[in-house]
């Protein structure tokens, strides 16, 4: 049921916003909510966009990388396949102190389960594995990336690894426009739409791996109703970054906040959310 209600709101999502209608103009600075966040973005699937702060200016957007990820290997794998995790994949992950979801190698679980380790604590280590496995290799990954990005008409956006930490060369990035499409699109799987949506996930032990509790730092899915998901992010070049979707009169509405400060994004999305909704009641 919960599928078929996500894959009901992408269906007009699809029309209006991979071919680029939008049926509304922006939310004006008098009529919404203050957003601090450098760039922001908030846009329902009929394509009406609710608010725009410089949605198409280029910036790192750290791990919010892990939802091109999810999408990516959703199309690649089954949910049911097995992933092995290797030394490489933890020892890389914990080079940038980047969060974890405290895998061990040897250990091997299901792309279901990896894809909770992902989103939820934003684990690096079951990004690495993933793009190591389905790439082939991290390289063949992130072209896999890059090329679904150009697919979906992600213009802004570059991708250079799978789990959103800087590199050396700092090349990577996206719009806050770009993110809501992806959002949107990944949303109508049910899978993905699971994922984002849960707020802990328990893998219990077996002979293949331990015992894992995995909770998702996404906050704005305890403090609002209608909330679905999606992602946080973190990076110091990044600032605090988050994508969040809910439902509101019967539409999804995505939003984008990127270089916010932690204490007011999940605040401003929550208002973000209720302003998209009112205007929809009312248009």
């Amino acid at each position: 049921m919960f599928g078929m209600r996500i894959a009901g709101f992408m269906s007009s999502a699809v029309l209006a916003l991979l071919i680029g209608v939008s049926s509304a103009a922006p939310a004006t600075a008098a009529d919404a909510p203050a957003v601090g966040a450098r760039t922001a973005y908030v846009v329902d699937s009929q394509g009406t966009i609710h608010y725009d702060k410089r949605a198409t200016a280029r910036v790192p957007i750290a791990s919010l990388v892990k939802v091109m990820t999810a999408y990516v290997v959703l199309r690649e794998a089954e949910p049911g396949d097995i992933v092995r995790i290797t030394a490489e994949d933890v020892r890389y992950a914990a080079k940038g102190g980047a969060a974890t979801a405290s895998l061990k190698a040897g250990e091997r679980f299901t792309v279901r389960d990896l894809l909770y380790g992902l989103m939820l604590p934003s684990g690096a280590d079951a990004a690495n594995a993933l793009a190591r496995t389905y790439g082939p290799g991290k390289p063949g990954f992130v072209r896999k990336m890059n090329a679904t990005a150009r697919e979906l008409g992600l213009d802004g956006t570059r991708y250079t690894n799978a789990d959103g930490m800087p590199t050396p060369s700092q090349g990577g990035y996206s719009t806050a426009a770009d993110q809501a499409r992806l959002a949107h699109v990944a949303m109508s799987d049910p899978t993905f739409a699971a994922v984002v949506g849960t707020r802990t996930h328990v893998v219990r032990k077996t002979a293949v791996h331990r015992a894992h509790t995995w909770r998702n730092t996404n906050k704005l899915l305890t403090r609002a109703k209608g909330v679905l998901g999606i992602k946080t992010g973190y990076t110091r070049a990044a600032g605090y970054c988050l994508l969040f979707a809910g439902e509101r009169n019967g539409r999804l509405v995505v939003g984008v906040l990127l270089n916010d400060q932690d204490a007011r994004r999940f605040s401003t999305a929550e208002r973000l959310l209720d302003h998209a909704g009112d205007q929809i009641a009312y248009s």
